[in-house]
């Protein structure tokens, strides 16, 4: 699975979205001017998109494209497509 072989990768993503956020946290605890304040907020929204957009990628290249189920094509058409469901509901979720 992707986010396995990946999950160094992924972690020290997670990490950094971590410290970005506790950034806000002493900026708002230090009453920084509210500009100071967006600034760090947008830079989360762009790590958090960043990260969607590696796993989202991932998923695709995993699951859809070549899922590797082996030479019985029912079985992979079948993998194709549940990994079609599940990239559509995230899809559908992460636009709301």
């Amino acid at each position: 699975m992707h986010t396995i072989r990946n999950q160094a990768k992924l972690l020290a993503r997670v990490r950094r979205l971590r410290g970005q956020m506790e950034a806000i946290e002493r900026a708002l605890e230090a009453e920084r001017p509210c500009g100071e304040v967006l600034n760090l907020v947008a830079s989360v929204r762009g790590a958090v998109q960043g990260l969607t957009v590696e796993l989202i990628e991932d998923h695709i290249r995993e699951h859809v494209a070549a899922p590797g189920t082996g030479d019985d094509r029912e079985q992979e058409q079948r993998a194709r497509e549940q990994g079609a469901d599940e990239l559509i509901e995230v899809v559908r979720r992460y636009l709301k």
